[in-house]
């Protein structure tokens, strides 16, 4: 299990009691925002749906980017897309990964750095929480693929940050976080229940208020809300349960970690009752295929995450 390492004394941490909801929406409130869910590299974003998306062109504004950059040529370069000679050119990069995979890099580069600012000197392993997120983003699209629903990208940003909640947690009430990931049944206890028994509040709730406060799309916060429970969403639901379905495969895959220690079987994600909001019809077939593809998927997954943060 992993845990978080912190310089407040046990004494200290056994001594925080709960907030009330007023203080907690207080707090959020002084938190800073998100500007890459709102802004997330429009010029290139603009460029790669144009009919005529020129690679000179693209190359070009990744340039600006120092650390997308970095990634591009990392992702490109690494084991899965097989390539006998390293990659060092932009141009190159892009016309190997195209247009689909430089849109993810474009979303993930700016969110996980306005993460990271936001999560501040806490410490955690957020490199493993990042690899959670993005798998997450993956799998979303992947689940939403099968069923070919049109897609705005929004599928992928809600697997992004759905448990954008636990980030707030760690910005606004950091020696709540410590005591939460130091609760000695993490392992075994409801991570929600922990929260709400330590802080007042789950990540879920905490999410979906933070993302409220900055005026994201309402998708976006029934997914950090419901996203553990995707029964109880009531105007995004397909997403919700993808995003469900994802996050629990992730877990239970192994990859990264959500910091939700919690042990995922095998029939937790392959009979959750979100395959029935996804397909109400209970079209046993169309289920078997989906959850096939995910597995093809997860396969590759572990290399792509190498590449990408």
């Amino acid at each position: 299990m992993k845990v978080v390492m912190t310089t407040a004394t046990p004494a200290a941490l056994a001594a925080l009691r709960p907030l009330t909801r007023e203080q907690i929406e207080r707090r959020l409130r002084d938190c800073a925002r998100l500007p890459s869910l709102s802004t997330i590299n429009s010029a290139l974003r603009d460029l790669l749906g144009a009919d005529q998306r020129y690679t000179a062109q693209v190359a070009e504004i990744i340039r600006r980017d120092p650390s997308l950059t970095a990634r591009l040529l990392r992702l490109v370069n690494s084991v899965y897309y097989g390539l006998s000679t390293p990659v060092n050119s932009i141009e190159d990069a892009v016309l190997y990964l195209g247009v689909r995979q430089i849109r993810q890099l474009v979303m993930v580069t700016p969110v996980i750095e306005d993460f990271t600012k936001l999560a501040g000197g806490v410490a955690f392993p957020w490199r493993d929480f990042w690899q959670h997120c993005i798998s997450t983003a993956i799998l979303t699209r992947e689940v939403i693929g099968a069923l070919q629903m049109p897609s705005d990208e929004v599928d992928y940003v809600s697997g992004l940050v759905h448990d954008v909640g636990k980030i707030a947690l760690a910005a606004a009430f950091p020696e709540h976080f410590v005591a939460i990931y130091r609760h000695p049944e993490l392992a075994t206890l409801d991570l929600r229940q922990i929260e709400t028994d330590t802080l007042g509040m789950d990540h879920a709730e905490l999410g979906a208020l933070y993302l409220k406060n900055h005026n994201l799309p309402d998708v976006l916060v029934e997914v950090a809300r419901h996203h553990h429970q995707p029964e109880r969403a009531t105007h995004h639901a397909p997403v919700v349960a993808a995003v469900h379905i994802a996050d629990l495969l992730t877990r239970h895959a192994g990859i990264g970690y959500s910091g939700n220690a919690a042990t995922v079987l095998d029939a937790d994600w392959l009979e959750t009752p979100a395959w029935d909001i996804l397909y109400p019809d209970k079209a046993d077939a169309e289920k078997a295929i989906a959850r096939a593809s995910l597995q093809r998927t997860l396969e590759r997954l572990p290399t792509i995450l190498e590449g990408m943060v």
